[in-house]
């Protein structure tokens, strides 16, 4: 394939996880990972690395199509920075232990574990799990623990560790709009330490296909920058159009199949 047409792929995808994002009110990650699975495998990509490559280029999707929204809720004061600073030192170490992690495990190992993540998410939604608010807040080496344990999973698996972020300050005592402000500027933390790790440990790999840096696919990242922003906004239209427990549903049936793919592969 030359490379407009690769990069007019990526555009296509970007404008499906973006609405997607949207539409089902997640963050990008969790459905960009197996899309870019799949596309990397109809490229031909050694499977041995492409859900390397798949996180590690989401993450660095993140660091961009996450910045407005961190910005935005900054601008806002929904942002708590007392809180946010306490996690920064374990969400940077959780997210370089969790690229060593993946990197020390083979690609089928790591698609099983994303694909045992994706369910667990999926069973959430159809509980309807909700946090517990709480009213006392830890303290810092609780908050650095919690960020750790936050960075490293997200930096795993290519997410921006929203669906992990927002419960726990919810049960420190922050109301929802603090809880999704501070979990949107944790994730870019994560995707800028969790990305840069990644091209580090994917450098010179040999597996590596045309137009990667270490574990970052940029055709890839360009596409889905270029399109999923925009593209996001049609995606959250469309959610105020449906019903909000036939979206939870659906979304949750998508993740149940792409989770059970990833296990079986």
């Amino acid at each position: 394939m030359t490379f407009a047409a690769i990069l007019a792929s990526y555009l296509a995808l970007g404008a499906v996880a973006g609405t997607m994002a949207g539409l089902f009110g997640v963050g990008g990650g969790i459905i960009i990972v197996p899309v870019l699975v799949f596309a990397f495998g109809l490229q031909g990509i050694s499977p041995e690395i492409t859900m390397h490559l798949a996180v590690g280029t989401s993450l660095a999707t993140i660091v961009i199509t996450g910045a407005s929204s961190a910005l935005g809720h900054f601008r806002k004061g929904s942002v708590h920075r007392a809180w946010f600073m306490a996690l920064l030192p374990g969400l940077m170490l959780g997210a370089i232990a969790g690229v060593f992690i993946a990197d020390n495990l083979s690609g089928t190992v790591l698609g099983t574990l994303f694909g045992v993540f994706v369910l667990l998410l999926a069973t959430k939604m159809v509980i309807g799990l909700t946090p517990k608010p709480g009213t006392i807040a830890p303290g810092k080496v609780a908050m650095s623990i919690a960020g750790g344990v936050v960075g490293a999973i997200s930096a795993l698996f290519g997410i921006g560790g929203g669906a992990m972020t927002v419960p726990w300050l919810s049960r420190c005592g922050a109301t929802m709009t603090q809880a999704v402000g501070t979990s949107a500027a944790c994730g870019l933390p994560i995707a800028a330490v969790g990305a840069v790790t990644f091209i580090v440990v994917g450098w010179g790999n040999p597996l590596l296909p045309h137009w990667a840096t270490g574990f970052v696919m940029w055709p890839a990242f360009i596409g889905i920058v270029a399109t999923s922003v925009p593209f996001a906004r049609i995606g959250v239209r469309l959610a105020h159009v449906l019903p909000a427990h036939v979206l939870r549903f659906c979304f949750a049936a998508l993740l149940a199949v792409v989770g059970v793919r990833f296990i079986l592969a």
